[in-house]
């Protein structure tokens, strides 16, 4: 499939997803450090666990789009070798936004009611 609208399309879009993955992942942790800080300076009320769980989500959602963007670049260069990477790549990063996302949840606050 060699039609160079197309391609430039799917590179401009896979290159769209890998700045928008890593800039929520940058986002992410430039937000827990700022957080630490005033954290540590006692001028926000805030937990470690908040801040961890704050920045998992953040690390789970960007990795959500450089998977999109490997499927996009495994569309222009469909061979049996770049499949399998593409699906190594798939199962590795699934994975550990499983195990995040399962130790996000863990993190979260458990809301009990209080009096009525």
């Amino acid at each position: 499939m060699d039609i160079p609208l197309f391609t430039d399309i799917i590179r401009i879009f896979t290159n769209f997803f890998g700045i928008v993955g890593a800039a929520i992942i940058i986002f992410g942790g430039i937000g827990a450090t700022v957080n630490i800080i005033l954290l540590e300076a006692r001028k926000k009320e805030i937990t470690y666990n908040e801040i961890r769980a704050d920045l998992t989500g953040k690390i789970v959602f960007g990795l959500d789009f450089f998977i999109a963007g490997d499927v996009l670049t495994t569309v222009l260069n469909p061979s049996m070798s770049d499949l399998f990477t593409l699906g190594a790549v798939v199962v590795i990063r699934t994975i550990l936004g499983y195990f995040l996302s399962k130790e996000n949840i863990s993190l979260e606050p458990v809301i009990t009611p209080g009096p009525q």
